[in-house]
């Protein structure tokens, strides 16, 4: 497998795993009564420490090395904060102001934001592919969580406002640590961002002041998000930029939705018509433009 292959492998798996997070999330905040904050604190304080000691058990090197230097010490506190933690609230902020459809339409307006910044940044037009996926991209996403329906969004200013600065704060966690990510490890970058992310947001909700209803199948789905839907997941996307493209991640990233389309049908009994079977040929098809480009 080329590192290019193992890019778009690791970014697609990593998405898919969110689309899965994102039900089992649903779940747990709607139907067992856990509150958003402790699970956005918990969850990114336990899988900073997960990933912090894989980092530690698999390359043998020391967790500390990374603040001696200066100017990397201050990218990982910009990328815990304006990264991690930004969007993780932005995200569910916009959902508490206004309707999860409306978050995840406007957080994937990303690709718009990492495209016009490569292009301010290196002053060279994007690529025609990179144009046409991200127009498929979007509208795949667009289709797939509102089924076409321009009245389904509901959108109030304020979610509107932390809609579009989940995009920003997603655009910033894909393009700012690149160079971290390649000089160290993206599993310390990661595992540091979710700790000092986590911590950061603790005064708002400690993870002792629990409430919900914790029983052995909440258990193992919480279990689930805290591994698979947010360890894996971001160590995939985030390590994936080492092998392609922030814009072609970020456009690959899309598949979360498709993911929480097809898991929501198995396990919500959410209903699949035309406007779903379009979205979702919209959102595979940029795999294999941007595979066999």
């Amino acid at each position: 497998m080329t590192n290019r292959s193992k890019g778009l492998f690791m970014v697609s798996f990593g998405a898919s795993m969110w689309g899965g997070s994102g039900v089992a999330g649903q779940y747990l905040l709607q139907d067992c009564g856990f509150s958003t904050e402790w699970l956005v604190v918990s969850r990114m304080i336990l899988s900073g420490i997960i990933l912090l000691l894989a980092d530690r058990l698999i390359y043998r090197k020391s967790l500390f090395s990374i603040w001696h230097d200066r100017k990397d010490a201050w990218e990982v506190l910009l990328f815990a904060v304006f990264g991690m933690l930004a969007v993780q609230y932005t995200y569910f902020a916009c959902i508490k102001h206004g309707n999860a459809a409306a978050a995840t339409v406007l957080q994937y307006l990303m690709p718009v934001f990492i495209i016009i910044y490569i292009t301010l940044s290196t002053r060279k037009l994007p690529r025609l592919i990179e144009i046409i996926c991200v127009f498929m991209a979007m509208t795949g996403t667009f289709l797939l969580v509102t089924h076409g329906r321009l009245d389904y969004l509901s959108i109030s200013p304020t979610a509107i406002f932390w809609g579009l600065l989940s995009a920003v704060a997603a655009a910033f966690y894909t393009v700012q640590p690149k160079r971290l990510i390649r000089k160290w490890r993206a599993p310390l970058i990661i595992g540091w961002g979710m700790l000092i992310g986590g911590i950061m947001l603790m005064p708002i909700n400690p993870p002792w002041q629990f409430t919900g209803n914790w029983t052995i199948g909440t258990g193992l789905i919480y279990t689930y998000i805290i591994i698979f839907g947010t360890v894996l997941a971001f160590g995939c996307y985030l390590g994936s930029i080492k092998h392609i493209q922030p814009s072609e991640a970020s456009i690959l990233g899309s598949l979360e939705p498709l993911s929480a389309i097809i898991l929501s049908i198995l396990f919500l009994n959410t209903s699949f018509g035309l406007i779903d079977i379009i979205g979702t040929v919209l959102i595979i098809g940029t795999v294999f433009l941007l595979a066999h480009k």
